[in-house]
């Protein structure tokens, strides 16, 4: 079950917990347009899989030589994350099996494409699964997984952050007994422990943004989240 940090990993952490299944994660990286980079023009995911988004790629004019700039220069950023999360780990084989690609939210979608795009020639089944989204996105990314959960889709959709509560922002930690706790065993995931979302507003390792209108947290395998 790869979550996508940092967002998706106290979330894909959450639902590894609950359904017993062992945690990984798979960085992605989204590529800004130059000058205006929290526009997302498209994004890199570990192993180097580019994806764009042509509508905004066309309509700026930005050519195929400025996107493989941009995508050089994330791909040493990527490297670093594998080792800050992995801490000398080894990722978890996903060949022949169902990869469950988490994050915390879809605005373009961009993200979950390029790691979809990324693991779907190893993988058996690829799903997509996230607490809140875009209606429209997660329609477009329906034809690029063989199942997507989207446990809330607001109406209008402006943002993934103006669909949550506000919590302490997934990061990484920077010493190591506070890093999340990635590619763990489900034994070790079971061990950890648990905060009362009721309770604490707020839910995982790391931090957590929960969707206003479900009050919980997690996206299970059957497209419900779990109270």
């Amino acid at each position: 079950m790869p979550g996508l940090p940092r967002g998706g990993v106290p979330v894909s952490y959450e639902v590894a917990c609950e359904l017993n299944l062992p945690l990984d994660i798979f960085i992605v990286r989204k590529l800004g347009v130059p000058g205006q980079e929290e526009l997302t023009m498209g994004a890199i995911a570990s192993g180097g899989t580019v994806v764009t988004n042509q509508s905004i790629v066309q309509e700026l004019g930005i050519s195929p030589e400025v996107i493989e700039v941009i995508a050089k220069r994330e791909r040493p950023e990527i490297e670093r994350r594998e080792g800050a999360y992995r801490d000398g780990r080894l990722p978890i084989p996903v060949e022949g099996r169902t990869a469950i690609l988490i994050d915390d939210g879809l605005a373009t979608g961009a993200s979950m494409l390029a790691a979809a795009r990324a693991l779907r020639p190893r993988a058996r089944r690829v799903i997509a699964a996230v607490p809140v989204a875009s209606e429209t996105t997660c329609n477009e990314l329906s034809g690029e997984v063989d199942q997507i959960i989207c446990a809330t889709t607001p109406q209008p959709f402006f943002a993934v952050a103006c669909s949550t509560r506000r919590c302490p922002s997934a990061s990484l930690c920077p010493r190591r007994e506070q890093r999340c706790q990635c590619a763990r065993s489900s034994r070790r995931l079971r061990a950890l422990p648990r905060l009362d979302v009721a309770q604490h507003g707020c839910a995982g390792v790391c931090g957590l943004a929960l969707p206003l209108q479900s009050g919980s947290c997690a996206a299970g395998a059957h497209g419900v989240l779990r109270p």
